[in-house]
């Protein structure tokens, strides 16, 4: 692995595998997410002071995934999730950093509700993504946990989840403890010029809360819903919609919105679209549909008002490559390019969720273990009914 850093009259290349390990750097006490070494990451780091530095996207095109961390999404939530973090100091303070931004207890929202609150899309999309984090420090407090940490070399998360994979990856964050070198005077160096910075909980978290907000905004524009078909293929369900959105106008279209896994796809659309595919589904054979709690039709053209507001927050939003390959829930690739990423996730909220191909190409490519970190069982359901023999454990919070 090698990484450069670029400076007015200074050009430095680290190679190497163990890490600048004496160097605990916190942000208001919020450690990094990452491993403590990259001895099975592959990651790039690109620093340009007066410069300008251009990361090739392809950049983690040939990876070959053995231990991956899965995120879920909304709907994962529950009260009561979150009760554990309150016995790890490192977790439960992830939470109070949340009470300062969110402006409100979070905490609280979590192990007692109402339920009616907490799902909500303002309320549950933080509320899933810190979680998800707190269950990342409870692995790490358990023996062997940082061992863990260290060796997973991909990250995704279903559609929300794919902002904690890009969190956990330490894209939203300047440079940190994890990026290590064999040389610790180089590290005291870069330390000294302050270009080892801290993970960005904060950043990460900011946008969530936002994208939360937009998304309610855009769902209260119009009526709209989403539901899931469950026993069909997605060219099945595909010949749902279509017979579903010859009954109805323009503007209660439906689409498939989620591809899950084989048998589960989430269809969203105008609401009189959805409940026409509610009432001709048992005619193509599926064996249930059912309603999801959520605000409305996400994934699909009803959440385009949301996007002019998530462009603005990533385009004030500093992004770096992530030190491992983040998988898009857009076209189930890894991007290593910011101002990509950026796109991509501005995009993700119109765009069907790839996440049947996502874990397929995983399997596919050699995936040896996967972890599911946050509330449920939802991702590690989803995993089994791609391949029955596939390794998941979930860690809750």
């Amino acid at each position: 692995m090698s990484s450069s850093l670029a400076f007015p009259s200074l050009s430095l290349t680290l190679s190497g595998s163990s890490s600048c390990s004496s160097l605990s750097v916190f942000r208001n006490g919020i450690r990094s997410f990452g491993p403590r070494n990259l001895n099975r990451s592959r990651a790039f780091m690109s620093v340009s002071v007066a410069s300008q530095t251009v990361v090739h996207d392809g950049l983690f095109s040939d990876y070959k995934p053995t231990l991956a961390f899965l995120f879920p999404g909304q709907g994962a939530q529950a009260v009561g999730m979150g009760k554990e973090a309150q016995s790890l100091p490192a977790a439960a303070e992830l939470y109070e950093k949340a009470n300062d931004i969110l402006g409100f207890d979070l905490l609280d929202v979590c192990t007692n509700g109402p339920k009616e609150k907490l799902d909500s899309t303002v309320i549950s999309q933080p509320a899933i993504y810190v979680t998800s984090l707190a269950a990342v420090e409870l692995l790490r407090a358990h023996e062997g946990g940082q061992q863990i940490i260290d060796s997973v070399d991909v990250a995704c998360g279903l559609s929300l989840g794919e902002y904690t994979a890009l969190a956990f990856s330490e894209a939203f964050r300047y440079l940190g403890n994890s990026h290590g070198s064999d040389n610790m005077l180089l590290c005291s160096f870069l330390s000294l010029l302050h270009l080892i910075q801290y993970a960005s909980f904060e950043d990460g978290l900011k946008l969530v809360k936002l994208r939360g907000e937009a998304m309610q905004e855009a769902a209260d524009a119009a009526k709209s819903a989403m539901v899931s078909i469950i026993g069909l293929d997605s060219d099945k369900v595909q010949q749902l919609c279509d017979a579903a959105n010859e009954e109805v106008d323009d503007n209660n279209k439906v689409h498939i919105a989620n591809f899950l896994c084989p048998g589960n796809y989430a269809v969203s659309g105008g609401l009189k679209g959805v409940e026409a595919v509610e009432a001709k589904a048992k005619s193509f054979k599926a064996r249930m549909t059912v309603r999801l709690a959520v605000a409305g039709a996400f994934h699909t053209s009803f959440m385009e008002p949301a996007v002019s507001r998530l462009e603005a927050a990533l385009a004030a939003t500093e992004i770096r490559t992530p030190r491992i390959p983040v998988i898009s829930n857009v076209d189930a690739q890894p991007h290593a390019d910011p101002e990509t990423i950026k796109k991509i996730l501005a995009r993700q909220v119109t765009s069907p969720v790839q996440w049947e191909t996502t874990v397929k190409t995983l399997l596919n490519k050699g995936l040896e273990k996967s972890y599911e970190l946050g509330p449920g069982k939802v991702i590690a359901g989803i995993v089994k009914r791609v391949n029955k023999g596939a390794d998941i454990e979930n860690v809750s919070a």
